[in-house]
């Protein structure tokens, strides 16, 4: 399939972990982080780790919106599920993430609460249309690729005149995320290292190249943009072992076929006609974290579910024995939880980054046992 089987070609991967071996100084570490939970899951899926040398480790970041959610915004919006005139719809995997007394939307509608499993945002829209005498509530969240498609229900919502939708938004940002990595105590002190990242692709392809240059500039911690693809990835990886080689701290683009330094211009203009900053967010594991979120503007305040039902904010407790928040900011892996496999699996989720396909946990849970069967595939 063109632009696909190109870049899984297995004498190419071959040539470039060859290359990555050679040009990686053995006496000193790369320590990588890939932010993004969908690179996560592509470099088990094709077994970059068996491809790469010792010295060469990649970190696994916060870059799941399932896994990042807090446990008190996940109680909000429970709370909203259960009131008995509202339709919360919200994306599938948001469903099982556990909340507080390890209850979910999932148990919610179980015991009776309207919580509908959607798609698209679209699809709210329309539940909002067939149901006038309910209140339908989008559950929003995302980085940055979703927050267009939101902005614009938000718009159409208002063009078809409908007074029973509102969206209860938890989108967060990227480059905020990032920083509050390099600043958390764990790297502070040391303990978390990061050496480089491999830095987002969809989101990168909304918001370009350009927002990542504080990262070279103010922690000389060099960046480069990657496909999902395990050539894109090996590419980039070696994109960053010359760079430090090099003693170069730059924001360099590999999926130059699908991101520019600009970005969308229409999707960020959208997302700035109907959000604004909040002046601050709590992520999973990072804690609250300024400027990491956006908000429904006053101009479309109608829209707005924490105001029409004057939700107040929340703060849940976290499954002590859960290393979720660890991972997220890369200074644990799944293997050093306790209840990673037994008790917590997929089908029995104690913990977010079991429960999305791009967490970290689930992505080792399904790959883990199969990484040198994909390093086979990945080279023939």
């Amino acid at each position: 399939m063109k632009y696909v089987d190109e870049f899984r070609d297995g004498a190419t991967a071959r040539q470039l972990a060859a290359r990555i071996a050679a040009e990686a100084d053995s006496a000193r570490a790369y320590r990588l982080m890939e932010f993004c939970g969908g690179h996560t899951h592509a470099i088990f899926r094709y077994g970059i780790p068996d491809l790469l040398p010792a010295n060469v480790r990649l970190i696994h970041g916060p870059g799941c919106p399932v896994c990042v959610m807090p446990i008190g915004r996940l109680d909000m919006a429970i709370e909203l599920a259960r009131r008995p005139e509202v339709i919360l719809c919200t994306y599938g995997d948001m469903l099982r993430v556990p909340a507080s007394g390890r209850v979910s939307l999932l148990k919610a509608r179980a015991e009776g609460a309207a919580v509908r499993m959607l798609y698209s945002p679209t699809e709210a829209l329309k539940l909002a249309q067939d149901n006038p005498n309910k209140e339908v509530v989008f559950f929003a969240i995302g980085f940055e690729t979703t927050t267009p498609p939101t902005a614009l229900v938000i718009e159409q919502a208002r063009k078809l005149g409908l007074t029973n939708f509102s969206v209860f938004c938890n989108h967060v940002l990227t480059p905020a995320a990032m920083h509050a990595i390099l600043a958390t105590p764990e790297a502070r002190a040391g303990a978390l290292q990061l050496d480089g990242f491999i830095g987002p692709a969809h989101v990168s392809t909304v918001i370009g190249s350009a927002p990542y240059a504080p990262f070279p500039e103010q922690y000389g911690t060099p960046l480069v943009i990657a496909g999902f693809e395990p050539l894109d990835l090996l590419q980039a990886l070696l994109m960053l072992v010359r760079q430090l080689n090099e003693g170069r701290a730059e924001v360099e683009n590999q999926f130059t076929r699908a991101v520019t330094a600009e970005g969308n211009r229409k999707a960020k203009a959208l997302t700035e006609r109907v959000f604004e900053l909040r002046e601050s967010f709590e992520w999973r594991g990072l804690g609250a974290v300024p400027h990491s979120a956006l908000q429904i503007r006053e101009a479309f305040a109608e829209f707005d579910a924490e105001r029409r039902f004057a939700l107040e904010p929340r703060t849940g407790l976290e499954n002590k024995a859960c290393e979720c928040p660890a991972i997220l900011r890369g200074a644990k892996s799944p293997r050093d939880c306790k209840l990673f496999g037994n008790p917590c699996t997929p089908d029995n989720p104690l913990g977010s980054c079991m429960v999305s396909s791009e967490g970290a946990c689930a992505a080792w849970y399904a790959y883990g046992r199969q990484r040198q069967a994909a390093a086979v595939e990945v080279a023939r």
